[in-house]
Protein backbone atom coordinates (compact mmCIF):
# COMPACT_ATOMS: atom_id res chain seq x y z
CA UNK A 1 0.00 0.00 0.00
CA UNK A 2 1.31 3.47 -0.80
CA UNK A 3 1.42 5.35 1.96
CA UNK A 4 -1.38 9.19 1.49
CA UNK A 5 1.04 12.15 0.21
CA UNK A 6 -0.16 15.97 1.80
CA UNK A 7 -3.23 16.69 0.18
CA UNK A 8 -2.91 18.93 -2.61
CA UNK A 9 -4.85 22.44 -1.76
CA UNK A 10 -7.40 22.80 -4.11
CA UNK A 11 -10.47 25.31 -3.58
CA UNK A 12 -14.11 24.27 -5.74
CA UNK A 13 -14.03 26.92 -7.39
CA UNK A 14 -10.31 25.15 -9.09
CA UNK A 15 -11.79 21.68 -8.60
CA UNK A 16 -15.28 22.72 -10.88
CA UNK A 17 -12.40 23.50 -13.69
CA UNK A 18 -10.43 20.96 -13.68
CA UNK A 19 -13.52 18.29 -13.68
CA UNK A 20 -14.94 20.30 -16.61
CA UNK A 21 -11.45 19.62 -18.80
CA UNK A 22 -11.39 16.31 -17.98
CA UNK A 23 -14.82 15.80 -18.99
CA UNK A 24 -14.11 17.93 -22.05
CA UNK A 25 -13.80 15.76 -25.55
CA UNK A 26 -11.91 18.95 -27.00
CA UNK A 27 -10.00 19.59 -24.16
CA UNK A 28 -5.95 19.14 -25.26
CA UNK A 29 -4.39 15.42 -24.08
CA UNK A 30 -1.79 17.17 -21.64
CA UNK A 31 -4.14 19.31 -19.87
CA UNK A 32 -5.82 16.47 -19.17
CA UNK A 33 -3.53 14.51 -17.73
CA UNK A 34 -2.11 17.48 -15.83
CA UNK A 35 -5.94 18.18 -14.52
CA UNK A 36 -6.30 14.19 -13.37
CA UNK A 37 -2.65 14.39 -11.76
CA UNK A 38 -3.86 17.82 -9.66
CA UNK A 39 -7.21 16.38 -8.65
CA UNK A 40 -6.13 12.91 -7.60
CA UNK A 41 -3.09 14.85 -5.44
CA UNK A 42 -6.31 16.92 -3.85
CA UNK A 43 -7.40 13.61 -2.47
CA UNK A 44 -4.19 12.95 -0.79
CA UNK A 45 -3.43 9.91 -2.92
CA UNK A 46 0.68 8.86 -3.06
CA UNK A 47 2.81 10.66 -5.58
CA UNK A 48 3.84 6.73 -6.39
CA UNK A 49 -0.03 5.68 -6.96
CA UNK A 50 -0.55 8.12 -8.87
CA UNK A 51 2.20 8.00 -11.68
CA UNK A 52 1.19 4.04 -11.29
CA UNK A 53 -2.50 5.26 -12.06
CA UNK A 54 -1.79 7.68 -14.85
CA UNK A 55 1.63 5.69 -16.46
CA UNK A 56 3.61 8.18 -16.40
CA UNK A 57 6.93 8.86 -14.09
CA UNK A 58 6.91 10.48 -9.95
CA UNK A 59 9.02 13.71 -11.17
CA UNK A 60 6.09 14.33 -13.45
CA UNK A 61 3.70 14.14 -11.17
CA UNK A 62 5.80 16.52 -8.58
CA UNK A 63 6.40 18.83 -11.34
CA UNK A 64 2.45 19.30 -11.93
CA UNK A 65 1.70 19.13 -8.17
CA UNK A 66 4.34 22.11 -8.20
CA UNK A 67 2.98 23.95 -10.66
CA UNK A 68 -0.29 24.35 -9.84
CA UNK A 69 0.66 25.12 -6.20
CA UNK A 70 2.46 28.62 -8.19
CA UNK A 71 0.22 29.26 -10.91
CA UNK A 72 -3.10 27.33 -10.29
CA UNK A 73 -5.23 25.99 -13.14
CA UNK A 74 -3.90 27.93 -15.87
CA UNK A 75 -0.23 26.67 -15.21
CA UNK A 76 -1.31 23.63 -16.14
CA UNK A 77 -2.13 24.90 -19.58
CA UNK A 78 0.55 25.82 -20.99
CA UNK A 79 4.58 24.67 -20.76
CA UNK A 80 7.22 27.28 -19.62
CA UNK A 81 9.62 28.37 -22.72
CA UNK A 82 13.04 25.96 -22.27
CA UNK A 83 16.33 27.22 -23.20
CA UNK A 84 18.26 27.21 -25.93
CA UNK A 85 20.06 24.03 -26.11
CA UNK A 86 23.44 25.16 -27.78
CA UNK A 87 24.99 28.12 -26.75
CA UNK A 88 24.02 31.65 -28.22
CA UNK A 89 26.48 32.46 -30.79
CA UNK A 90 27.40 36.86 -30.79
CA UNK A 91 26.00 38.59 -33.58
CA UNK A 92 29.52 39.34 -34.49
CA UNK A 93 30.43 35.75 -35.23
CA UNK A 94 27.11 34.88 -37.39
CA UNK A 95 27.76 38.25 -39.21
CA UNK A 96 31.47 36.90 -39.91
CA UNK A 97 30.51 33.24 -40.92
CA UNK A 98 27.78 35.28 -43.35
CA UNK A 99 30.65 37.46 -44.55
CA UNK A 100 33.42 34.42 -44.89
CA UNK A 101 30.26 32.42 -46.98
CA UNK A 102 29.55 34.84 -49.42
CA UNK A 103 32.70 36.50 -49.92
CA UNK A 104 35.47 34.66 -49.67
CA UNK A 105 36.82 31.29 -50.70
CA UNK A 106 39.00 28.80 -48.25
CA UNK A 107 42.76 28.00 -49.57
CA UNK A 108 42.51 24.81 -50.96
CA UNK A 109 38.88 25.18 -52.84
CA UNK A 110 36.50 26.66 -54.67
CA UNK A 111 33.72 26.71 -51.70
CA UNK A 112 33.40 26.45 -48.24
CA UNK A 113 32.08 23.37 -46.53
CA UNK A 114 30.66 22.72 -42.91
CA UNK A 115 34.11 21.67 -41.43
CA UNK A 116 36.72 24.00 -42.93
CA UNK A 117 34.12 27.10 -42.11
CA UNK A 118 33.88 25.68 -38.33
CA UNK A 119 37.32 25.74 -38.42
CA UNK A 120 37.94 28.87 -39.49
CA UNK A 121 35.48 30.59 -37.71
CA UNK A 122 36.30 28.53 -34.18
CA UNK A 123 32.90 27.25 -33.75
CA UNK A 124 31.47 23.79 -34.12
CA UNK A 125 30.03 22.43 -37.52
CA UNK A 126 26.74 22.22 -36.45
CA UNK A 127 26.74 25.97 -35.33
CA UNK A 128 27.37 26.58 -39.07
CA UNK A 129 24.94 24.45 -40.27
CA UNK A 130 22.13 26.51 -38.10
CA UNK A 131 23.84 29.64 -39.43
CA UNK A 132 23.60 28.62 -43.08
CA UNK A 133 20.07 27.31 -42.91
CA UNK A 134 18.58 30.41 -40.90
CA UNK A 135 20.39 32.61 -43.89
CA UNK A 136 19.24 30.16 -46.75
CA UNK A 137 23.23 29.83 -47.93
CA UNK A 138 23.73 26.38 -49.43
CA UNK A 139 27.74 27.04 -50.64
CA UNK A 140 27.86 23.10 -51.56
CA UNK A 141 24.80 23.77 -54.80
CA UNK A 142 25.63 25.75 -57.95
CA UNK A 143 23.02 26.50 -60.36
CA UNK A 144 24.13 27.08 -64.54
CA UNK A 145 22.92 30.11 -66.06
CA UNK A 146 23.30 31.92 -69.52
CA UNK A 147 21.83 35.44 -70.21
CA UNK A 148 21.06 36.06 -73.73
CA UNK A 149 22.74 38.71 -75.68
CA UNK A 150 20.80 38.49 -79.03
CA UNK A 151 20.37 42.05 -79.97
CA UNK A 152 16.91 41.82 -80.57
CA UNK A 153 16.01 39.95 -77.49
CA UNK A 154 13.12 42.05 -75.99
CA UNK A 155 11.50 41.93 -79.12
CA UNK A 156 11.60 38.15 -79.49
CA UNK A 157 10.74 37.62 -76.04
CA UNK A 158 7.80 39.77 -76.27
CA UNK A 159 7.28 38.08 -79.32
CA UNK A 160 7.09 34.48 -78.38
CA UNK A 161 5.60 35.29 -75.01
CA UNK A 162 2.62 36.85 -76.68
CA UNK A 163 2.21 33.78 -78.48
CA UNK A 164 1.85 31.77 -75.58
CA UNK A 165 -0.17 34.25 -73.44
CA UNK A 166 -2.47 35.43 -75.96
CA UNK A 167 -2.43 33.24 -79.23
CA UNK A 168 -3.72 34.36 -82.17
CA UNK A 169 -7.46 33.25 -83.20
CA UNK A 170 -8.22 30.78 -86.37
CA UNK A 171 -4.25 29.12 -85.52
CA UNK A 172 -2.68 26.64 -84.43
CA UNK A 173 0.78 27.40 -82.03
CA UNK A 174 3.32 24.63 -82.51
CA UNK A 175 6.76 24.57 -80.49
CA UNK A 176 9.24 23.13 -82.44
CA UNK A 177 12.97 21.53 -81.51
CA UNK A 178 14.97 18.74 -82.68
CA UNK A 179 16.65 16.34 -80.32
CA UNK A 180 19.96 15.39 -82.51
CA UNK A 181 22.14 12.46 -81.65
CA UNK A 182 19.76 10.20 -78.91
CA UNK A 183 22.19 7.11 -78.74
CA UNK A 184 20.98 3.53 -78.63
CA UNK A 185 22.51 2.55 -75.65
CA UNK A 186 22.54 -1.44 -74.02
CA UNK A 187 23.97 -1.96 -71.02
CA UNK A 188 27.18 -4.53 -70.30
CA UNK A 189 25.19 -6.12 -67.88
CA UNK A 190 21.41 -6.70 -66.55
CA UNK A 191 20.63 -3.95 -63.93
CA UNK A 192 19.35 -5.60 -60.69
CA UNK A 193 15.44 -4.74 -59.60
CA UNK A 194 14.58 -2.23 -57.18
CA UNK A 195 13.44 -3.31 -53.70
CA UNK A 196 12.86 -2.42 -50.03
CA UNK A 197 16.17 -1.09 -48.55
CA UNK A 198 17.79 -0.83 -52.06
CA UNK A 199 17.85 1.41 -55.25
CA UNK A 200 17.95 -0.49 -58.80
CA UNK A 201 21.06 -0.98 -60.45
CA UNK A 202 22.69 -0.39 -63.85
CA UNK A 203 25.87 -0.74 -65.35
CA UNK A 204 28.23 2.30 -65.92
CA UNK A 205 29.49 1.06 -68.64
CA UNK A 206 27.34 0.67 -72.10
CA UNK A 207 27.19 -0.06 -75.84
CA UNK A 208 26.76 2.35 -78.60
CA UNK A 209 24.27 1.25 -81.03
CA UNK A 210 23.59 4.11 -83.23
CA UNK A 211 21.67 7.44 -82.98
CA UNK A 212 18.49 8.87 -84.34
CA UNK A 213 17.27 12.33 -84.11
CA UNK A 214 13.98 13.16 -82.87
CA UNK A 215 12.19 15.91 -84.47
CA UNK A 216 8.93 17.30 -82.32
CA UNK A 217 6.49 19.87 -82.53
CA UNK A 218 4.07 20.32 -79.37
CA UNK A 219 0.49 21.74 -79.66
CA UNK A 220 0.40 24.49 -77.00
CA UNK A 221 -3.27 24.38 -76.78
CA UNK A 222 -3.70 20.76 -76.82
CA UNK A 223 -0.46 19.49 -75.84
CA UNK A 224 -0.56 16.69 -78.31
CA UNK A 225 2.99 16.36 -80.16
CA UNK A 226 3.59 15.28 -83.59
CA UNK A 227 7.23 13.60 -83.43
CA UNK A 228 8.87 11.96 -85.99
CA UNK A 229 12.57 10.36 -85.97
CA UNK A 230 14.95 10.46 -88.59
CA UNK A 231 18.53 9.23 -89.11
CA UNK A 232 20.15 12.85 -89.50
CA UNK A 233 19.61 16.40 -88.77
CA UNK A 234 19.57 18.46 -92.23
CA UNK A 235 17.42 21.05 -93.66
CA UNK A 236 16.06 18.23 -95.46
CA UNK A 237 14.67 16.16 -93.22
CA UNK A 238 13.28 20.01 -91.73
CA UNK A 239 11.39 20.42 -94.79
CA UNK A 240 10.27 16.54 -94.26
CA UNK A 241 9.04 17.58 -91.30
CA UNK A 242 7.46 20.40 -92.44
CA UNK A 243 5.93 18.85 -94.65
CA UNK A 244 4.43 16.30 -92.36
CA UNK A 245 2.80 18.89 -90.23
CA UNK A 246 1.17 20.82 -93.20
CA UNK A 247 -0.51 17.32 -94.00
CA UNK A 248 -1.65 16.34 -90.55
CA UNK A 249 -2.59 19.83 -89.36
CA UNK A 250 -6.00 21.33 -91.01
CA UNK A 251 -5.86 23.81 -93.54
CA UNK A 252 -7.79 26.41 -92.26
CA UNK A 253 -5.27 27.24 -89.69
CA UNK A 254 -2.20 29.21 -89.75
CA UNK A 255 0.60 27.80 -88.10
CA UNK A 256 2.78 29.73 -85.43
CA UNK A 257 6.24 27.70 -84.92
CA UNK A 258 8.55 28.67 -81.97
CA UNK A 259 11.72 27.49 -82.98
CA UNK A 260 15.72 28.15 -82.37
CA UNK A 261 17.81 30.13 -84.53
CA UNK A 262 19.48 26.98 -85.80
CA UNK A 263 20.71 27.38 -89.07
CA UNK A 264 18.51 24.38 -91.11
CA UNK A 265 15.36 26.43 -90.03
CA UNK A 266 17.01 29.51 -91.75
CA UNK A 267 18.12 27.35 -95.28
CA UNK A 268 17.60 28.80 -98.84
CA UNK A 269 15.41 25.65 -99.37
CA UNK A 270 13.62 26.20 -95.98
CA UNK A 271 12.61 30.26 -97.32
CA UNK A 272 11.75 29.10 -101.02
CA UNK A 273 9.49 26.72 -99.39
CA UNK A 274 7.73 29.11 -96.61
CA UNK A 275 6.60 31.71 -99.25
CA UNK A 276 5.26 28.92 -101.23
CA UNK A 277 3.12 28.02 -97.95
CA UNK A 278 2.02 31.62 -96.19
CA UNK A 279 0.05 29.54 -93.80
CA UNK A 280 2.99 29.25 -91.98
CA UNK A 281 4.38 31.61 -89.65
CA UNK A 282 8.36 31.39 -87.69
CA UNK A 283 9.13 32.91 -84.38
CA UNK A 284 12.68 32.61 -83.43
CA UNK A 285 13.36 32.37 -79.92
CA UNK A 286 16.35 34.87 -78.53
CA UNK A 287 20.04 32.93 -78.41
CA UNK A 288 20.94 31.15 -76.32
CA UNK A 289 17.13 31.12 -74.29
CA UNK A 290 16.31 27.51 -75.01
CA UNK A 291 13.70 27.36 -72.04
CA UNK A 292 11.41 29.62 -73.44
CA UNK A 293 10.32 27.01 -75.94
CA UNK A 294 7.96 25.02 -74.12
CA UNK A 295 8.93 21.77 -76.26
CA UNK A 296 12.05 21.77 -74.26
CA UNK A 297 10.07 20.84 -71.37
CA UNK A 298 8.56 17.82 -73.36
CA UNK A 299 11.86 16.13 -74.38
CA UNK A 300 13.21 16.57 -71.10
CA UNK A 301 10.10 14.52 -69.72
CA UNK A 302 10.41 12.23 -72.65
CA UNK A 303 14.25 11.83 -71.53
CA UNK A 304 14.06 11.47 -67.79
CA UNK A 305 10.95 8.87 -67.94
CA UNK A 306 11.74 6.88 -71.04
CA UNK A 307 15.39 7.13 -71.79
CA UNK A 308 17.45 7.97 -69.43
CA UNK A 309 17.17 4.65 -67.99
CA UNK A 310 16.38 2.43 -70.92
CA UNK A 311 18.79 -0.35 -72.78
CA UNK A 312 18.69 -0.55 -76.37
CA UNK A 313 19.52 -3.18 -78.37
CA UNK A 314 18.82 -1.50 -81.15
CA UNK A 315 18.28 2.56 -83.02
CA UNK A 316 14.98 0.74 -84.03
CA UNK A 317 14.13 -0.45 -80.31
CA UNK A 318 15.23 3.05 -78.89
CA UNK A 319 12.70 4.50 -81.92
CA UNK A 320 9.65 2.37 -80.78
CA UNK A 321 9.85 3.47 -77.45
CA UNK A 322 9.91 7.17 -78.36
CA UNK A 323 7.06 6.43 -80.34
CA UNK A 324 5.69 4.39 -77.53
CA UNK A 325 6.01 7.32 -75.38
CA UNK A 326 4.31 9.76 -77.96
CA UNK A 327 1.36 7.63 -78.47
CA UNK A 328 1.07 7.54 -74.52
CA UNK A 329 1.13 11.41 -74.54
CA UNK A 330 -1.59 11.74 -77.32
CA UNK A 331 -3.75 9.64 -75.60
CA UNK A 332 -3.57 11.46 -72.39
CA UNK A 333 -2.37 15.12 -73.24
CA UNK A 334 -1.40 18.00 -70.48
CA UNK A 335 -0.46 20.83 -71.67
CA UNK A 336 2.11 22.82 -70.31
CA UNK A 337 0.41 26.80 -69.00
CA UNK A 338 2.99 29.29 -69.48
CA UNK A 339 2.29 32.55 -66.49
CA UNK A 340 5.29 34.74 -66.99
CA UNK A 341 4.94 37.84 -68.47
CA UNK A 342 7.75 39.38 -70.97
CA UNK A 343 8.20 41.89 -68.79
CA UNK A 344 8.81 39.88 -65.94
CA UNK A 345 11.74 37.72 -68.34
CA UNK A 346 12.91 41.16 -69.37
CA UNK A 347 13.08 42.74 -65.89
CA UNK A 348 14.74 39.68 -64.45
CA UNK A 349 17.33 39.47 -67.60
CA UNK A 350 18.31 42.65 -66.86
CA UNK A 351 18.86 42.49 -63.42
CA UNK A 352 21.05 39.68 -63.87
CA UNK A 353 22.90 41.67 -66.55
CA UNK A 354 23.19 44.52 -64.21
CA UNK A 355 24.66 41.73 -61.41
CA UNK A 356 26.93 40.82 -63.70
CA UNK A 357 28.65 44.18 -64.41
CA UNK A 358 29.42 45.03 -61.10
CA UNK A 359 31.10 41.98 -60.80
CA UNK A 360 33.58 42.21 -63.42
Amino acid sequence: MWEPAQRLKVTKQQRATLERWVASPTAQQRTVLRSQIVLLASKGTANHAIAKQLGVSRPTVLLWRDRFAQEGPEGLRRDRPRGSRFPKLSENKVKAVIEATLYSKPASATHWSVRPMAKAQGISSAAVQRIWSAHGLKPHLVRSFKLSSDPHFVEKVRDVVGLYLNPPEHALVLCFDEKSQIQALDRTQPGLPMKKGRAGTMTHDYKRNGTTTLFAALNLLEGTVIAQCMPRHRHQEFLRFLKRLDRETPQRFDIHMVLDNYQTHKHPEVCRWLKDHTRFHFHFIPTSSSWLNLVERWLAELTNKAIRRGAFPSVRSLEQTIHHYVQHNNDNPQPFVWTASAEEIIRKVNRGKVKLETLH
